[in-house]
């Protein structure tokens, strides 16, 4: 008879900037997860740590109970730490319950709606020759769309030579690959309200997927003046932990794409939810994912199952990924193969993807302190990263 109680679980601390979590039970199924803030590593290991007493010994199949415990048993709720600890033990259970059961995770989450995911990854922005370059390098690849920062770093008020350069990307792309390549350019959060509009005058030209974090989500109000303003798709959401988050600026109608991150917002079991709840509102889903594969993984199986999403991010090759990359620590890469611009389906139980344990050790003994860089203006201000 199966033992599915929770035994044990282990963290690693790997390089590039990523942890994993790895959870087993009684009868030696073994979940993975990816718990992770990027920069803030061994606090969110020390809140799984915390998290422990309210994980083991419990059925891994009970995940929904383990979630709303983990939420609300603290008396404190949400945020980037919580969230991503709870995201990472909510991936490692469906992994065990898809193994437990011998189905793929989006067989669990209703079955899927599209036989493969549309795919973007990360291109450099930091001047058009590697635009050009890794943009090709990409198309060779077999994607048919990319992502790079519109800007870099940005005065609350920036003078007018930086606001026209800024263009100049995304038109290099536009000469060199027509409408044949989509193009997201994400503000990071690292433009103020009163530069957002005049930028947007310089971008629109070139018709963008999208613009990502047109302002930082605590300034989500100011999307009420954005919005209205242009035709190109808003998305935001990678700074957003729940669906309590989300939930007023979907009602508001102030986005067109949200991207909830599957190691940051409560993990497979709240952005299914958020998901959702976006559909209601008419709003697609494209989910964040700079990290490694478990949480690419988990990602894909929230899209094989969401009528609205419509393209998922990558960090294959991202410039954050020096000495290690996703396909690394994966015993089966050939999962995340991108043909034609898409991802196909995945076919192994749980999550699908098979972690090299040995390379895991390998880079456990590596470890990490990735932090973000500290930017700052020519007059000494502080400017976001």
């Amino acid at each position: 008879m199966d033992d599915s109680r929770i035994e044990k679980i282990e963290l690693f601390k790997v390089p590039p900037r990523w942890l994993f979590l790895k959870v087993t039970t009684k009868s030696g199924i073994v979940g993975w997860g990816e718990p992770v803030v990027e920069g803030k590593a061994d606090t969110v290991a020390a809140c799984v740590k915390e998290l422990e007493q309210y994980v083991i010994g419990r059925n891994a199949n009970d995940i929904e109970d383990i979630w709303q415990i983990l939420y609300r048993g603290g008396f404190y709720r949400g945020g980037p730490i919580l969230m991503s600890a709870i995201s990472g033990i909510d991936q490692a259970l469906w992994d065990i319950k898809g193994k437990f059961l011998n189905v793929p995770v989006f067989e669990l989450l209703g079955g899927a709606v599209r036989h493969k995911m549309k795919m973007y990854c990360w291109i450099g922005g930091d001047n058009p020759d590697v635009v050009l370059e890794q943009a090709h390098e990409k198309v060779k690849a077999g994607y048919q769309a990319v992502k790079m920062n519109a800007t870099g770093g940005m005065q609350w008020v920036s003078s007018l030579k930086d606001i026209k350069t800024v263009a100049l990307n995304i038109k290099l792309l536009r000469e060199e690959f027509g409408y044949d390549l989509d193009i997201g350019l994400d503000f990071h959060g690292r433009v103020h309200k009163p530069m957002v509009k005049k930028l947007i005058d310089e971008l629109a030209p070139y018709e963008p997927m999208f613009i990502e974090e047109p302002v930082l989500s605590e300034n989500n109000d100011a999307l009420k003046h954005i919005y209205p303003y242009t035709n190109i798709p808003i998305a935001t959401g990678e700074r957003m932990f729940s669906r309590w988050d989300f939930k007023e600026i979907l009602h508001q109608g102030v986005v067109d794409i949200i991207q909830p991150d599957l190691s940051h917002a409560g993990g497979i079991s709240e952005v299914r939810r958020i998901a959702t709840m976006a559909e209601a509102y008419d709003v697609t889903i494209a989910p964040h994912c700079p990290l490694g594969p478990i949480s690419l993984a988990s990602a894909l199986h929230i899209d094989f199952v969401s009528a609205n999403a419509i393209i998922q991010e990558s960090s294959l090759g991202i410039h954050y990924n020096q000495g290690y990359d996703i396909l690394d620590y994966v015993l089966n890469p050939e999962i995340f193969d991108v043909k034609d611009g898409h991802i196909d389906l995945f076919k192994k139980p749980g999550l699908g993807v098979e972690i090299n344990e040995e390379k895991l050790l390998e880079g456990q003994k590596v470890g990490h302190n990735w932090a973000n860089p500290i930017w700052r203006n020519e007059d000494g201000n502080f400017s976001e990263w």
